[in-house]
C-alpha cells in the first residue's frame, strides 16, 4: 500500500482527488467517443456534439484549450471535405 495521508486535510485531498479522477476520466471518455464518431461519420450533428463536449472538457481543464481548438479545427476540415 502506497504512503497513507496523515492530516485531516490530505485526507479530504485525497478524497476529493478520486472523485476529480472519476470526473475527469468521465469527460475525456466523452470527448473520445464523440471524436471517434466524428471520425467515421462526418456530419453536422456529429460536429456540434464534439464542439459541446471539446468546450466542456476545455472549460474544466480536463484537457487544453488549444488542443480542444485544435481537435475542432481538424475534424471541421473532414466535415469541408465531405
Amino acid at each position: 500500500m502506497a504512503n497513507m495521508p496523515i492530516t485531516k486535510g490530505a485526507i479530504r485531498k485525497l478524497r476529493a482527488d478520486k472523485k476529480k479522477t472519476g470526473v475527469n476520466a468521465q469527460i475525456k471518455r466523452s470527448f473520445r467517443e464523440a471524436v471517434s464518431k466524428m471520425r467515421k461519420h462526418p456530419t453536422v450533428k456529429n460536429l456540434v456534439e464534439v464542439y459541446k463536449r471539446l468546450d466542456r472538457a476545455a472549460k474544466t481543464h480536463t484537457i487544453h484549450e488549444n488542443r480542444a481548438d485544435r481537435l475542432k479545427s481538424r475534424l471541421t476540415k473532414l466535415l469541408k471535405k465531405k
